[in-house]
């Protein structure tokens, strides 16, 4: 059973997300500040959490980059900034999705069920190649790793699925578009900064000159391309 951990100062939104939750059969736990988020994140050990940014005794980002010093349990944004800027800020530290408030709780779920279909492991078939080397780093598609220098590199759910999609279509290019949905699901397209924000994060960690990148390749306008 998938365990939710929502993390809200607001008792009625925390009150429908428990009854909402409940009702398609997850677990939930439920956070009024970010202290207990973090430690309730620590001690349950969630599958996907729901954030809300503006808590009592942190800042949202606060608590994001504290659970990515650890984890990389899918983490839902749900908050009533609406600037692209504190999006960005949201997803640039280890945020995989983004809902605004007010929002549609059908529309909550189906992102919440996303989040939690990327952070799954990947299956493979006999016949299909699992593991891809470059000069700088080696992707294990089976499990869900990638080494660089004889260390394991630390991606988020986002970025491992960002990083997966490039890999499985080496040479190819694969449109703005496409990524969008496949990444983040089928009603997203234009959101391009979304895709900016994740691809340089990529680069500073795996491309020897981010500046300059050898296999994450910028097609201007209309995509990606990962290349050996």
């Amino acid at each position: 059973m998938t365990r939710v951990l929502v993390v809200d100062d607001e008792p009625q939104i925390v009150r429908a997300l428990v009854i909402n939750l409940k009702a398609r059969k997850y677990e939930v736990d439920a956070a009024g500040d970010g202290r207990t988020a973090l430690g309730l994140a620590a001690s349950r050990h969630p599958d996907v959490i729901v954030l809300d940014l503006g808590l009592p005794d942190m800042d949202g980002v606060e608590v994001i980059r504290g659970l990515r010093g650890w984890t990389r349990v899918p983490i839902l944004v749900l908050s009533a900034r609406h600037s692209s800027d504190e999006k960005v800020e949201a997803l640039d530290a280890g945020a995989d999705d983004y809902v605004t408030k007010p929002f549609g709780m059908d529309e909550l779920l189906a992102r919440l069920r996303a989040a939690v279909r990327r952070a799954e492991p990947v299956g493979a078939g006999d016949d299909e190649v699992t593991t891809v080397e470059t000069e700088q780093f080696t992707v294990d598609l089976a499990a869900k790793k990638v080494n660089r220098g004889g260390k394991d590199v630390r991606l988020t759910p986002t970025e491992w699925h960002l990083l997966e999609v490039l890999v499985r279509n080496t040479g190819r290019l694969v449109s703005q578009k496409q990524l969008l949905q496949e990444v983040w699901g089928p009603s997203y397209g234009t959101e391009t900064n979304y895709l900016r924000v994740y691809m340089a994060q990529l680069r500073r960690k795996l491309e020897a000159d981010p500046s300059h990148p050898e296999h994450f390749v910028t097609e201007p306008g209309m995509g990606y391309r990962f290349e050996k």
